[in-house]
């Protein structure tokens, strides 16, 4: 997928964490954890940048998901401290603490854009270092411009639906 179909996937991925993020009236984070989300979304193509890595290597696998959902658990962790209640030192948003929640975000970021991957014949190895095989659902080309920005509305259209229905109810 290109950056635009990126988007879409990131977006999809966003709609039902807006839904509930808005539903516990945490507009705020609902709007940093899109944003991160969109800003992020290519971060696994990182590999076109670095020497000695195969694109859809290490990063494109459930691995570098981890590894980015634990930074950002890290921080969430680190900003709990910060904002949390003073006697335990957590916060939580909706019954989840900030550490979980940030690592969830880091995660799906990262498999946001695994998934967008899988749609192409090019496909990705989630499994990666631990298996060699590449899945995908070879639906359409990376470079097919109708995909990626059918998936970009789609992905507009399902966070909008998600933002309406966390506000409405």
């Amino acid at each position: 997928m290109y950056r635009k179909g990126h988007y879409g996937v990131s977006l999809l991925v966003f709609a039902p964490i807006a839904f509930v993020l808005l539903s516990f009236e945490q507009v705020d984070l609902a709007v940093i954890t899109g944003a991160v989300m969109l800003w992020l979304a290519m971060l696994p193509d990182v590999d076109h940048r670095v020497p000695g890595i195969a694109h859809r290597g290490p990063t494109h696998s459930l691995a570098f998901a981890a590894l980015v959902g634990a930074a950002f658990g890290g921080a969430g962790v680190v900003l709990s401290g910060a904002l949390g209640d003073p006697l335990t030192g957590v916060a939580f948003v909706g019954g989840v603490s900030v550490g979980v929640l940030g690592f969830s975000i880091g995660a799906l970021t990262v498999v946001a854009h695994l998934l967008g991957d899988a749609l192409t014949p090019a496909g990705v190895n989630f499994l990666w270092p631990l298996s060699g095989r590449t899945y995908s659902l070879s639906l359409w080309t990376a470079d097919n411009t109708v995909a990626n920005y059918g998936l970009f509305a789609v992905g507009i259209f399902a966070t909008g639906a998600g933002a309406y229905l966390g506000v409405a109810l």
